[in-house]
Formats: C-alpha cells, sequence, structure tokens
C-alpha cells in the first residue's frame, strides 16, 4: 500500500513539472486552444483511462519491437516538429550568394527565439520538409486549417547587418519546373520579348504601366500554354515558400540608395561586410592554376567563366584576393571592374528606372505604422507590398489610384519591411531583384557553423571544413 503510495505521490509530481512547463509554452505562444490537451495529459499521468502503451501488455515478441520502434519514431517526429516550429532549424548554404561570408556548403544552426518564432499558417505539414514530399513530389502540407500571421516574443529585433533566413517573397507563385526564378520578373521578361519594342519615354506613367500589365500576362499566358518547359504553376503560403539566408542592409524606414557599388542608408554609408565580393574582367596571361586559385578561395564555380581566347575570366573576388592576384605578374596582366548593368531587369520590374545592381535607388523601405504618399511614379515600388503582402486590391483608373475601391493617395503600412542582399554582390538575387521582405517572412537568425563541405574537394582531400565548424556567424562581419 505504501509502495502504490508513493509511486502515485511520483505520478503527480511528474503531471505537476509537464502541466507547468506546457503552461508555460501555452502563455509564450499566447494561444489558449492549447487547453484542449490538458486532460490527456492528465490522463497520461494520473487516470490512465486510455491504454496509451496498450502494446507493452502484449506476449508476442514481433507487437512488442515493431510497437517499440513505432513508439519512438512518432515520438521523435513529434519532438523535431516542436522543435523545428518554434525554436532551431537546420539551413545549408545552396548558393554563392554569401560568398565568402557564407560558403556554399556550410550547414547553419538557425535560432527561431532570437527574433521569435511564427505559429504556423499551415500547423499540418509533415515535419522536415518544406513544401515538397521526396520520392512522392507532391505537397508536404494541408492547406487547411491555416492560420494568420503571428509571432510569439523573440528575444530580439532583426538588426543592421545580420545574416537573416527568411521566405523568399516572390515565392508565393511557383513554376516548378524552374522554382528558383522569381516568377513576376520572369513574366515581365518573357512577355517583353515576346512583344513589339516600345518607346517608353514617350509615354505617360499611366500608360507605362499598361504596357508594364500587358508584358506581364503576356508572359503569364506562355508560361500556361508551356507546362513542358515551366511546369504546373502553383501558389504556396508563407511558410511553406523556399528559405534564403541573405544579409540584412536597410532597416524599416530608412532610405536606402546604392551609389557606385556602396550602400547608403539615409544618407550615410553603411558598413561594407569584411569579404564582400564583386565582380571584375581578369586579364590573365593564360589559364589560371586550379590549385592555386583553390588554395585562395576561389572555387571552380568563380572560374567559371572564361574566355580562352583572350584569357580573360569574369569572376567574383575580395579586396583581398584581387590584391593577393595583382601582385602575381606572372599570372595577371590587369584587373578591371565588369560594365554595370541592370541584370535584365531590376525591382520594381513593372517601371523604368535606369538603376543598375551598382547605381540603385533611393527607396524609401516601409515601416509598421508610417504613411506614404502615393503617386503613379512611386506605386510600382510599393504595390507589391499593398497587394500581395497586406493583401488590399490596387486599381489605377483614369491617372488616379483605388485601393479597395477607394480613392486615395496615402497608405498606412500594417508590417515592417527589411531589404536583404548577399555578400557576393554581383552574384546575389536579393532584394534588388524581388524587393522588400516583409516581417512576417522572418524565420530566424544563423548562430553557428556546425558542418561544412567544400564541393570542390573530395573527402580524402579537405571536404570538410575543419576551420569554420563551430564558427559563430556573428563573428563574420
Amino acid at each position: 500500500m505504501d509502495n502504490m503510495t508513493q509511486v502515485s505521490y511520483r505520478q503527480w509530481i511528474k503531471f505537476g513539472v509537464v502541466l507547468t512547463l506546457y503552461i508555460l509554452f501555452l502563455v509564450w505562444l499566447r494561444s489558449w486552444l492549447g487547453v484542449l490537451v490538458i486532460p490527456f495529459i492528465f490522463d497520461a499521468y494520473i487516470t490512465k483511462k486510455i491504454p496509451w502503451t496498450w502494446w507493452k501488455q502484449s506476449t508476442n515478441p514481433m507487437v512488442l519491437t515493431v510497437m517499440g520502434w513505432v513508439d519512438a519514431i512518432v515520438f521523435a517526429l513529434v519532438a523535431v516538429y516542436f522543435v523545428n516550429l518554434y525554436f532551431f532549424q537546420n539551413y545549408v548554404i545552396p548558393s554563392s550568394s554569401l560568398e565568402k561570408s557564407l560558403l556554399v556548403g556550410d550547414y547553419l544552426f538557425v535560432s527561431k527565439m532570437s527574433y521569435g518564432a511564427r505559429v504556423p499558417q499551415t500547423p499540418l505539414h509533415m515535419p522536415l520538409t518544406q513544401h515538397t514530399l521526396p520520392v512522392f513530389n507532391c505537397k508536404s502540407y494541408l492547406e487547411w486549417p491555416k492560420w494568420g500571421y503571428k509571432r510569439v516574443d523573440g528575444l530580439g529585433k532583426v538588426q543592421l547587418n545580420d545574416i537573416v533566413v527568411f521566405n523568399f517573397p516572390a515565392g508565393d507563385t511557383v513554376a516548378t519546373s524552374v522554382p528558383a526564378e522569381d516568377i513576376y520578373r520572369m513574366s515581365y521578361q518573357i512577355g517583353k520579348e515576346l512583344s513589339k519594342p516600345v518607346d517608353m519615354a514617350s509615354l505617360s506613367l499611366e500608360q507605362q504601366r499598361q504596357v508594364y500589365d500587358f508584358y506581364y500576362h503576356a508572359g503569364r499566358k506562355y508560361m500556361n500554354e508551356n507546362p513542358k518547359m515551366f511546369g504546373d504553376i502553383v501558389y504556396r503560403p508563407v511558410d511553406r515558400r523556399e528559405n534564403y539566408v541573405k544579409r540584412c542592409v536597410g532597416l524599416p524606414g530608412q532610405t536606402l540608395e546604392i551609389k557606385d557599388r556602396i550602400i547608403y542608408l539615409d544618407g550615410k554609408a553603411n558598413k561594407e561586410p569584411d569579404n564582400v565580393q564583386y565582380r571584375y574582367m581578369v586579364h590573365t596571361r593564360g589559364q589560371l592554376p586550379e590549385d592555386f586559385c583553390l588554395e585562395l578561395g576561389i572555387s571552380r564555380e568563380d572560374l567559371s567563366t572564361y574566355y580562352p581566347e583572350e584569357s580573360i575570366y569574369n569572376m567574383p573576388l575580395t579586396e583581398v584576393t584581387k590584391a593577393i592576384l595583382l601582385s602575381r605578374k606572372d599570372l595577371v596582366k590587369s584587373i578591371t571592374n565588369v560594365p554595370e548593368d541592370n541584370a535584365g531587369g531590376l525591382y520594381p520590374v513593372n517601371k523604368e528606372t535606369g538603376w543598375t545592381v551598382d547605381n540603385y535607388g533611393p527607396v524609401w523601405i516601409p515601416k509598421k505604422g508610417e504613411t506614404i504618399t502615393l503617386t503613379l511614379d512611386n506605386l510600382p515600388v510599393y504595390e507589391r507590398p499593398i497587394h500581395a503582402y497586406e493583401g488590399n486590391e490596387v486599381e489605377v483608373k483614369d491617372g488616379k489610384i483605388y485601393i479597395n475601391g477607394q480613392e486615395t493617395d496615402q497608405y498606412t503600412f500594417k508590417m515592417d519591411y527589411y531589404w536583404m542582399m548577399g555578400d557576393n554582390r554581383h552574384n546575389s538575387a536579393d532584394s534588388r531583384f524581388w524587393g522588400f521582405v516583409p516581417e512576417d517572412h522572418i524565420v530566424g537568425k544563423p548562430i553557428f557553423i556546425w558542418l561544412s563541405l567544400n564541393q570542390d574537394r573530395t573527402w580524402l582531400n579537405g571536404k570538410i571544413r575543419w576551420d569554420r565548424l563551430f564558427r559563430f556567424v556573428d563573428s563574420i562581419k
């Protein structure tokens, strides 16, 4: 009898600890829907009316073995699900947009607590998948139920020059055969190529808008009619869009401008990353030795654009690497800047700006609660935040702007926005191409690199970058 009483005390203590932690979790989430789970916790520890571990009473060894594995797997999936949603997430650098700050093959430990985790908008999804189930090649989430944007309290906010993981803003609509492409930019480009040339300078702003609308719809029509080339056109909720990682170089309320490659915020030059890269034309005395380049951190991808007839490389370089190459007179004749251009179209894609990747703006970055005066000239810059991110209908009729059917020349933003760019400035599809990153797209902050694999090396020849293991991302300035 005493032993039974002792066991009962233990169970009450366990129940009390678990219940306290669970209630604190609900308070943090500010969601009381979870109280529906409390009776099940009470039963699991106290009443035991539901046979949660019925299989442990079986005398069949096969049942014990199989159900033991099922129990362990289900527990692991549930644990991973909640940890991945609210606390930490793994992320691997897939592209060179942040080289040489973060490298292709860096595996990052990303904290969702740094900026506050988002309550999932698509809560029913398969853990460890973003949007597609491997093998089955179908959606890994259910469209219903769908919750609105909500973020729990975090340890801080996005700071200037933070490296940030976020959902791809232009990834709300995706052509499945080219999922990495910005479908909006691609639609304008295709529509423009299919159409007769137009002298935009001779048109009014409203007429220019009509021409760009025509380009966009012509491009989308072409994509819809060519599924073998572009695949299915699918929509993705915010939290199911691709994860990107860039550096935040502009905060809400700041005015950003790029002049001769340097970013200015409210007229003041922002600090460039220590390992910022730009593309250069490297005039050589023949093909550069690959081993020498790899030792300098110049990857095979960097070396891929080579013109052998002229002995010229078009490659990204840091200032340090550029200086080392210039010192090798036996290998390099000279290094010159690449001609600046708009890389086929910059944000906003439906406006003639004359901006280039090296000379861009100025643009004011929207801030929550701040009101902007809208004109036909600046509407293309802010139309996507107003329409796509904040859910309003925008029209232009007879030179006047209408939001949700009401004529207006002002708009007050409901969210904060950020400007994200890669440190590899000429090899980065970033805010210069697809615009602002809304606060509801922010995923988390990379804390440290837990593994780094060099795609240009073998396992027996430097595949693992040992010097990068457990390096804190905040130390990469």
